[in-house]
């Protein structure tokens, strides 16, 4: 299950801000989240700006999902609830002729006539994790080059999902550009003993970075204890991060997604899913879990984990939504592997340098 809020900042941070120097292409190739199937089976049908487009998403109630353009190829009214679109019998109903939709984006009949076949709505390509949605965008409408992982084991020793997303003035690569990135981890974040512990691999889109630190946990103004971490990164794409981490102290197992999908051009929303693997017996005494059951426990600490999370991402969107983008960084070598990262990113750009004045 994922349980969610959204935090926007988007209004006054980075909005205002003047960027004058080249900028990278706003919508980069490859998976974005779209939503997760817990808030598209509550809501039913979801209106979305998503990569600029305007999209609609709903399910057929049968397991399907579409994510489509959000405007009939009738005579090009909105299809979101908004506007009056609604879902039955897992189609969608347009609200200006009533003409039906399967997950197909086919028209499959309207109120007087039978379907014209040349009514179908644009669709994207999807694909699902865990719950967690995405739709490809592929530059020129290219289908995708590509694949997400596989969903990683799963099974009863692992709670449920907690998620949280912000929205704020920024760019995809820039955010996760913190992965190599690990002299702002000491410098902004306040983490100690920062070490590579293996070396970053390319594999066409797959980037994998790993290393280890150590950090205070900090609630209300006491340290309550300190993580001793390793994480191991794969992203796909400028889209999908998904972190395998080790609490090695506590001996605590956690799965972390940071997925970053731009909206206009200017905002994206970063979405933080968190996963934790059952506390059944802590190799150390945690303050104030000693007496609860292990399901109340692992949700607590996943609940705090998740929270701290965000308190690092809020750190960096106060720098994220106000900076420019550097082009050609004056390097130093506890930088990382910035520049190797940055060349990796050049595959999901349309065919010119992601450094080009755009």
């Amino acid at each position: 299950m994922l349980n969610g809020s959204t935090d926007s900042l988007a209004n006054d941070q980075g909005l205002s801000a003047t960027r004058t120097r080249q900028q990278l292409y706003p919508f980069p190739e490859g998976w974005f989240f779209v939503a997760s199937r817990e808030e598209l089976q509550r809501k039913s049908l979801l209106r979305k700006t998503w990569l600029g487009e305007q999209i609609v998403v709903w399910t057929d109630g049968k397991g399907g999902v579409c994510v489509a353009e959000a405007f009939c190829p009738h005579l090009g009214s909105d299809l979101g609830p908004q506007a009056g679109g609604k879902v039955r019998d897992g189609c969608l109903v347009c609200p200006f002729h009533g003409y039906e939709f399967d997950i197909s984006g086919q028209c499959v009949a309207t109120p007087w006539a039978p379907a014209p076949r040349q009514a179908k709505l644009k669709l994207f390509h999807t694909c699902e994790i865990l719950g967690m949605i995405f739709a490809w965008h592929g530059i020129d409408n290219c289908p995708p080059q590509w694949s997400l992982p596989e969903a990683p084991e799963s099974g009863p020793e692992w709670d449920c999902m907690e998620i949280l997303s912000v929205r704020f003035a920024g760019h995809p690569q820039e955010t996760t550009e913190n992965s190599v990135d690990l002299g702002h981890l000491r410098y902004v974040h306040g983490y100690d003993n920062i070490n590579r512990t293996a070396q970053v691999r390319v594999d066409g889109a797959r980037f994998e970075s790993c290393w280890e630190f150590t950090r205070p946990q900090v609630i209300a103004g006491k340290t309550l204890f300190s993580y001793d971490v390793s994480a191991v990164a794969n992203i796909y794409g400028l889209g999908y991060s998904f972190i395998e981490v080790h609490e090695r102290s506590i001996g605590l197992k956690s799965r972390f997604w940071v997925l970053a999908t731009p909206i206009n051009g200017k905002v994206m929303e970063m979405t933080l899913v968190n996963r934790l693997q059952k506390m059944t017996n802590p190799n150390r005494f945690i303050i104030g879990m000693r007496f609860l059951p292990v399901s109340w426990r692992t949700r607590l600490m996943n609940k705090i984990i998740i929270y701290s999370q965000r308190h690092d991402v809020m750190q960096d969107v106060v720098v994220w939504s106000r900076k420019v983008y550097e082009p050609n960084p004056a390097l130093c070598r506890s930088d990382g592997e910035i520049g190797k990262f940055r060349h990796y990113c050049k595959q999901f750009y349309p065919d010119f340098s992601s450094d080009s004045d755009k």
